[in-house]
């Protein structure tokens, strides 16, 4: 019996340490991000690439400006996922085509990645980009009234953060966010031993201590929670449970459950290429609609 434990444990181990890899490695690239960008159309928008928003290495993002009037133009700021571990700004630019198309420009951002750096650096450098963007409006040619802020899975988590967090940012931005998209976030979860992102928190850290659910405050911003129907990264009861207590708060609150989509492919379906095929732009279309009349 005891030998038959330890090797359940030992196999539980191995299974868990070739999660961590194959994740770690995994980029947006396995379901085709290089052919999205590489056929992305280019017409409609002007794109200026590593602007620096702070001083160190990471602290870049790309700028995609909408042919759109500029005082009528809205700011997405988007943060990529990766389970806080990978990812790159250079692998969403069909992310920016998709929405500067749409009178929108786009502001793509790279933040600081675990195992290096870890809670609560990469929102250290999401609230540095924000405060950026803000004072720099004149230089980039933009304008930071209506501001956006989307987020994919840890990107989500991230944007959420930026404003519910145990020790909240100087955001000079803050009274110009108008709305909040998180898709297939985590909000909600215990992240000790976790197999795909416990290298990106501090293990003795309690996340009651640490994830946004338990920091909402009341606030005009409307939030809008999208979950892909095919989730088996991100549980759903982290938009469900984050949507309960926003709206407990008395904040503005949707839910939105997009069909036909996985975690990873429901960010792909947001590329020209196949928006038609799925109705997840159409949706997030729909909620900065609803957003910014």
């Amino acid at each position: 019996m005891h030998l038959n434990v330890k090797s359940w444990k030992k196999q539980l181990h191995q299974k868990i340490e070739l999660a961590k890899f194959m994740y770690r490695n995994f980029r947006i690239y396995d379901f085709g991000s290089y052919a999205l960008n590489r056929l992305t159309p280019k017409q409609g928008y002007t794109v200026q690439h590593n602007v620096p928003y702070g001083l160190k290495a990471r602290h870049r993002l790309d700028l995609y400006r909408s042919s759109a009037p500029r005082q009528q133009r809205p700011l997405i700021v988007f943060v990529h996922g990766g389970a806080w571990m990978h990812g790159d700004k250079k692998d969403y630019s069909f992310i920016g085509e998709a929405f500067a198309k749409e009178g929108f420009d786009v502001a793509v951002i790279n933040y600081h990645l675990a195992p290096k750096h870890i809670f609560p650096s990469y929102i250290d450098d999401l609230s540095l980009a924000l405060n950026f963007l803000s004072q720099s409006q004149q230089k980039l040619q933009i304008a930071a009234e209506n501001i956006v802020l989307m987020g994919h899975s840890a990107g989500a988590f991230n944007v959420m953060s930026a404003l519910y967090n145990p020790h909240p940012y100087p955001l000079q931005s803050k009274d110009k966010i108008r709305a909040i998209i998180g898709l297939a976030g985590p909000y909600h979860f215990d992240y000790k031993g976790d197999p795909l992102c416990a290298d990106a928190f501090d293990q003795n850290l309690p996340y009651q201590q640490v994830m946004p659910y338990y920091f909402v405050e009341q606030n005009s911003i409307k939030h809008y929670l999208f979950t892909a129907a095919n989730d088996n990264i991100v549980g759903h009861s982290n938009s469900m449970d984050f949507d309960a207590k926003l709206r407990e708060r008395g904040n503005y609150s949707q839910l939105i459950s997009v069909p036909r989509v996985g975690h990873i492919t429901m960010i792909g379906s947001v590329s020209s290429l196949f928006s038609r095929f799925f109705s997840t732009k159409t949706a997030i279309m729909r909620a900065l609609d609803d957003a910014l009349k």
